[in-house]
């Protein structure tokens, strides 16, 4: 029997790289992408060298001809992880870039679209899909500073919500992961431009915000359920936030 197929868009770093490595050694043949070839191409090599079975595809998912072309290139799909996606800036809304908002909302909702709309038929053929859609505590609650990110997550939950709706009678199971804070790689720094402190500053005082591996372990668990089971929604954050404003920090005193 051929291994699932399982296709991880944003793969080349963090929540992506490390859902890849899961899911690879839960068997699944693992089709890596994003836009940075030379990561893509160390993680499939990696994983290949470790007995596992990985392909790496350079791919922007906002550039709808290419994930089409993607798509058509793939003998079949069982398994796809949209996790795409990112933050920019943390300005209150009346003085918000427009230009920032417009470039979350192309990548964690017009992205998560063109990739699930282009494997679709994969997915149903395969007689057992799933498709996992990275959101966001984002997306269920509002935070100060947070507007545009905020807004496109909102979006990204109501497609999987939606999604589901849809495809009831389909061979396809829609889940979605919300994390809260994930101290993953460059997601704070992408968010403030470069600024090394202000992304340091996100995470001051937490003594153990969640990694990558524990979101990576949520999607392979969910994933890896009998075909019947649908993980409709899991939020998952780290015991030091109790809400998107409610964080435990300790502030240690030199």
């Amino acid at each position: 029997m051929s291994p699932r197929t399982a296709v991880v868009t944003g793969a080349s770093s963090g929540i992506g790289a490390a859902t890849a490595r899961r899911l690879a050694e839960a068997g699944c043949h693992v089709v890596l992408t994003a836009r940075r070839a030379d990561r893509l191409d160390a993680l499939a090599k990696e994983l290949t060298a470790a007995g596992h079975s990985a392909a790496a595809v350079a791919l922007d998912v906002t550039d709808r001809a290419a994930v089409d072309a993607f798509a058509d290139s793939l003998d079949r799909c069982d398994v796809l992880f949209a996790n795409a996606g990112g933050a920019l800036g943390a300005d209150p809304v009346a003085t918000a870039d427009p230009e920032e908002w417009r470039t979350m909302y192309e990548v964690n909702v017009l992205g998560v679209l063109h990739s699930v709309q282009a494997l679709l038929p994969k997915l149903i053929a395969s007689g057992d899909g799933t498709v996992v859609i990275l959101s966001s505590t984002a997306g269920l609650t509002p935070y100060e500073g947070g507007g545009g990110y905020v807004a496109a997550k909102h979006g990204t939950h109501a497609l999987a919500g939606t999604l589901r709706l849809e495809l009831l009678g389909e061979p396809v199971r829609v889940v979605e992961i919300a994390p809260g804070m994930v101290k993953s790689e460059g997601f704070a720094l992408t968010r403030f431009h470069g600024d090394e402190e202000k992304a340091a500053a996100v995470y001051a005082g937490v003594a153990e915000p969640l990694t990558s591996d524990d979101i990576a372990d949520a999607v392979t668990w969910a994933v890896t359920r009998p075909a019947h089971v649908n993980v409709d929604l899991m939020v998952v954050r780290p015991r030091a936030q109790a809400a998107q404003h409610r964080v435990h920090r300790v502030h240690r005193e030199d």
